[in-house]
């Protein structure tokens, strides 16, 4: 290609502006402009090689720091043609390596750095301290004892299976794109959407927060009673576990507030605590007992003991395999640690997925370990007395301690043994090696759990703020330091920790803690599933290792769980994610993520609409679905509310809107709908918006006649605003006004068009969008008469937003009638369309109090036979009119003066010259065809005088009606002039008060006698 026959104005000369800033195509190299017009005789105008190689900026929102993001060209840009382009866009440039100077606003240093974490120290490590917790230690033996080694395995296997089950499904959903802050909440809200994302984000939080409680008291509990043993007390037992709990968590609020880094420090530290506390027990298990150990029931590794504790031992109110199965649930929970704190790690993609797997597979492993080598060691039932010994008793000796010469018979019958997995709690102190160790592990797992909730409870307390789905939290959301901390949500958090340790008592709370908690696992199992069975091209996650039909498993035996742990709480829950969901739903926020939920619905529009296709139309199913040509819905809100009133869930309503012009920018970004769409839910319109680019206004509802609808959800009835200022518009503008209804009924179009005295179109401003082919702006100052709109007078300055923020005008037709008539006049059979309305309407609160009144033309020799044949047929219609007039009159002679006006308003469009379709014709002529002939105004003045007549039987009939429909005249496609029927259209309406609606079906039936 020559570059000299694309020499374009807008050279690489022009762009370069004398400097040498050099120009990226694509983002992978840069070239000087200069140096491409030196090759070449002509000049580089920049576009003809726009064409830019894949590049990751054009698919990522985020910059980097002291480099340009590069963008990807338009399709404009690469496909039109630059000499039709007066304000062509810049070439994509990148910074200057010459630069020198930097600009004042610029920062001269990049941001610092945040902590961030990897798979590790950030998820796995933390995962494992919170599911490591009290239970581990004080009732892992317990359960042991009473439900056996076998079914304590399968207790801890059901268990780790639900939550692997949740991990697949976590994992899953945070490699389906890039994970921000926000841990559950983030990846259930993006997944599911803001409804369910937004309740079970603000009760995860608060669970989190009171889980903090929960922990510090525990911890506080155990240096209590480590404090009693030593005859040690503050004040008295409650109030010491207050004060320690008060103490701990305000020392656990300061390792927070200091930073991630600090917080994961301690992690770390309680984490090597633990290992060298679970160290301590295995060592202590190989170690031979002494007989102050084997007299409370540990005798080292023996296979009968294993034999022994293998099978159950149920004792007590709790003993089953539901009552143990409640108890240890909760402890192997803490897998979404992690993930609440997505935002702090380096890439959350690949940490959560290893880092929750591995937690749970390690775990796991821990918790089989521990129960199988403790069940293997010590006896259910011990004494404690060094002397119950076989020696020094005599008679039957019970208990497996007899074959190890230990005799525990007596408190063995008396159910009074101090010892033994079965009522000890602290039989891992007993085995392990150093006993204060296991002490000092369930401190560690405490605390590190307590501090992973502290943690948790703000970060995703952090995002729902930012997301603004509830009023009144955003001013926790603002962070803090380059890590952005939730120092606000911190105190928060904090505030509601001390609350429930001041109470002391959590027995009650812990169930619907554990059910908040669950209530995550069900949603995000069920958000795997969701976006999996949608089918969405968007569902790519690089996690492969997971089944949508596990996670609907895992979903439906987390909430099976919920009511197994405590019913009660369970439905606590429920209700109150019931009830925030609600009210999300109500306020439906203004947020787009993409969630399964609109896939799903996607799929369910397209699933009725394709099955509409095996549904043979009907009479009986008849809805009159109407294309609304509105222009901007917001310019003519009383066409829109009227339409609306009958439509609304009932049958398709589309606004539809012509912008004239050429396919470019300017006319495409005008066609935007969302800000329109925005105007119609706002006015709780139900209603879809479509607009069309076209050359000519008659051109583009041609397009919109044709191509409208989605198989059978098709429009069938066209309705159009009234052109008020007919007289003053351009021939060439009544032409595709009359043109358009021409083309409705040869495309087997209804056709309705509404008149109100005020008119329809309330813009003063909006010139650029208003379509002339309609009623337009009379303003002083705009012309009316233009019909050259191009792509250069439309208002590209007016912002699309203004529109979505403009008051809602109030119109008639949003307040509720009254007690009024809604006149029907019905001339003219047109398929029973112009008495299917006036039903739809008085079905309607609105319009509920309204009287039908139906009029009809007749002979005044049989005005009573046709009255009782029309009642007849109303009746068999199942219509419910029951005020049926015949006019008598309707047939006879205007008044002179009502004639001589119709005259004057058609004397501007007559030629009585020349006949328009004789054979001499001259050129003349034929330029003004739209002209009524003498010939043509006779041939049609009977009909002329017929709507004449009939305007002043409605004055007399119907000034105080709140509606006035009437059927709308038809003329014959080029036999009638265009001003000729826009003044038939006129005169029926004609000062009259009341809203007229003219109204033509399609000449078929739309109304039935049958049921079948």
């Amino acid at each position: 290609m020559n570059l000299t026959t694309a020499r374009s104005p807008f050279s690489g000369s022009s762009l370069n502006n004398g400097d040498d800033r050099k120009f990226s195509l694509g983002g992978c190299s840069s070239f000087d402009s200069d140096s491409v017009a030196s090759r070449s005789s002509g000049v580089f105008s920049g576009y003809d090689t726009l064409d830019t190689p894949p590049s990751y900026d054009f698919y990522s929102n985020t910059e980097v720091f002291g480099r340009a993001k590069k963008s990807r060209p338009s399709l404009f840009q690469l496909h039109a043609n630059p000499q039709d382009d007066p304000s062509p866009p810049p070439l994509y440039e990148e910074p200057s390596v010459d630069k020198q100077i930097p600009d004042e606003d610029e920062p001269t240093e990049p941001p610092p750095e945040p902590a961030r974490f990897g798979w590790a120290q950030g998820v796995m490590i933390r995962c494992m301290l919170n599911i490591w917790g009290v239970i581990l230690y004080l009732r892992l033996p317990w359960i042991t004892a009473q439900a056996g080694i076998g079914l304590t395995w399968v207790i801890i296997l059901l268990s780790s299976s639900i939550t692997g089950i949740t991990g697949l499904s976590t994992s899953a959903i945070a490699t389906n794109g890039k994970v921000k802050g926000g841990g559950t909440y983030f990846l259930i809200s993006r997944s599911l959407g803001p409804e369910l994302g937004g309740s079970i984000g603000l009760i995860f939080a608060f669970a989190n927060a009171v889980a903090v409680a929960m922990h510090t008291v525990g911890f506080a509990e155990t240096v209590q009673a480590l404090m009693q043993d030593t005859g040690v007390s503050m004040v008295d037992k409650l109030n010491d576990i207050r004060i320690i709990g008060v103490i701990t968590v305000t020392c656990l609020l300061a390792i927070s507030m200091a930073g991630m880094e600090w917080e994961s420090k301690a992690q770390v530290l309680f984490f090597f605590v633990i290992m060298i506390s679970f160290a301590s027990y295995i060592v202590g298990t190989i170690i031979p007992a002494t007989p102050q150990k084997q007299a409370r029931g540990f005798f080292s590794y023996r296979a009968d003991i294993f034999a022994e504790n293998f099978v159950p031992g149920w004792r007590g109110p709790e003993g089953s395999f539901f009552g143990m199965f409640s108890i240890f649930f909760p402890s192997a929970t803490g897998i979404l640690a992690g993930a609440n704190i997505s935002g702090d790690l380096k890439d959350p993609n690949i940490a959560i997925p290893r880092g929750t797997m591995l937690a749970i597979f390690w775990t796991t492993i821990s918790y089989l370990i521990i129960s199988a080598t403790i069940g293997s060691c010590v006896v259910r039932d011990a004494s404690g007395e060094l002397n119950d010994t076989i020696s020094s008793l005599s008679g039957q000796c019970l208990g497996i301690g007899c074959n190890y010469g230990w005799n525990f018979s007596e408190c063995i019958n008396n159910k009074t043994c101090p010892f033994g997995l079965s009522n000890n709690y602290q039989t891992m102190s007993l085995v392990s090696a150093v006993a204060p160790l296991i002490s000092a592990g369930i401190f560690g797992a405490t605390l590190s759990s307590a501090l992973a909730c502290l943690v948790s409870a703000p970060k995703v307390f952090q995002c729902l703020c930012k997301d603004n789905l509830y009023p009144g939290i955003g001013f926790f959301g603002k962070g803090y330091g380059k890590n952005n901390e939730p120092l606000r949500s911190y105190l928060l958090a904090y505030i509601i920790a001390i609350c429930f340790i001041l109470i002391a008592e959590l027995n009650t709370i812990a169930p619907i803690i554990s059910n908040f908690f669950l209530c995550s696992y069900a949603l995000i199992n069920f958000s795997c599933f969701h976006a999996s069975i949608t089918n969405s091209p968007g569902w790519r996650p690089t996690f492969r290792f997971y089944s949508k039909w596990l996670s609907l498993l895992g979903a439906v035996v987390s909430v099976i769980i919920m009511f197994l742990l405590t019913w009660w709480a369970a439905l606590i829950a429920i209700g109150i994610i019931i009830f925030l969901l609600g009210y999300v739903l109500y306020k439906k926020p203004d947020v787009n993520w993409g969630s399964s939920m609109q896939a799903s619905s996607y799929n369910m529009a397209l699933s009725q609409c394709v099955g509409l296709n095996q549904v043979e139309d009907h009479i009986k199913n008849y809805r009159p679905q109407c294309l609304v040509l509105t222009g901007l819905p917001c310019t003519r809100p009383a066409l829109v509310d009227f339409i609306s009133t009958f439509t609304k869930n009932q049958s398709l309503m589309i606004c539809a809107n012509v912008i004239r012009g050429e396919p470019s920018p300017g006319p495409m970004d005008s066609a935007k709908s969302t800000p329109h769409i925005s105007w119609l839910n706002k006015r709780r319109i139900k209603s879809f918006y479509h607009t069309v680019v076209a050359d000519d206004l008659r051109v583009g509802v041609q397009m919109l006649l044709q191509s409208t609808g989605l198989g059978r959800m098709r429009p069938n009835v066209l309705v159009m605003g009234f052109k008020k200022n007919w007289r003053k518009a351009q021939p060439s503008n009544i032409e595709n006004y009359i043109g358009i209804l021409h083309d409705a009924f040869d495309l087997q179009y209804g056709a309705c068009v509404l008149r109100m005295k005020e008119g329809l179109d309330i813009s003063r401003t909006l010139q650029a969008h208003v379509n002339l082919g309609f009623e337009t702006s009379t303003e002083p100052g705009l012309d009316t008469r233009s019909t050259t709109t191009t792509t250069a007078t439309i208002d590209t300055s007016l912002d699309p937003e203004a529109l979505m923020a403009m008051s809602q005008p109030p119109s008639v037709f949003q307040t509720r009638q009254g007690k009024k008539t809604i006149d029907v006049y019905w001339l003219s059979d047109d398929g029973g369309l112009t008495l299917l309305v006036p039903y739809l309407l008085s079905r309607k609160k609105r319009w509920g109090r309204c009287k039908v009144r139906l009029f009809v033309g007749g002979e005044a020799q049989q005005i009573d036979e046709q009255k009782k044949e029309l009642k007849a047929l109303i009746g068999r219609l199942r219509l419910g009119f029951q005020d049926i007039q015949v006019l008598p009159d309707i047939n006879g002679k205007p008044q002179s003066e009502n004639i001589k006006r119709f005259e004057d308003l058609i004397a501007p469009y007559r030629v009585s010259s020349v006949q328009k379709d004789g054979q001499e014709a001259d050129e003349t002529t034929k330029e003004f065809s739209w002209m009524v002939s003498d010939e043509e105004f006779e041939t049609f003045k009977a009909k002329s005088l017929r709507q004449i007549r009939l305007n002043e039987v409605i004055q007399d009939y119907s000034r105080d009606a709140a509606l006035i429909i009437v059927t709308m005249p038809v003329a014959r496609r080029g036999s009638c002039p265009s001003p000729l029927y826009m003044a038939w259209l006129e005169i029926v309406s004609r000062d009259l008060r009341p809203p007229v609606l003219l109204v033509r079906g399609n000449q078929e039936n739309v109304l039935t006698l049958y049921c079948q």
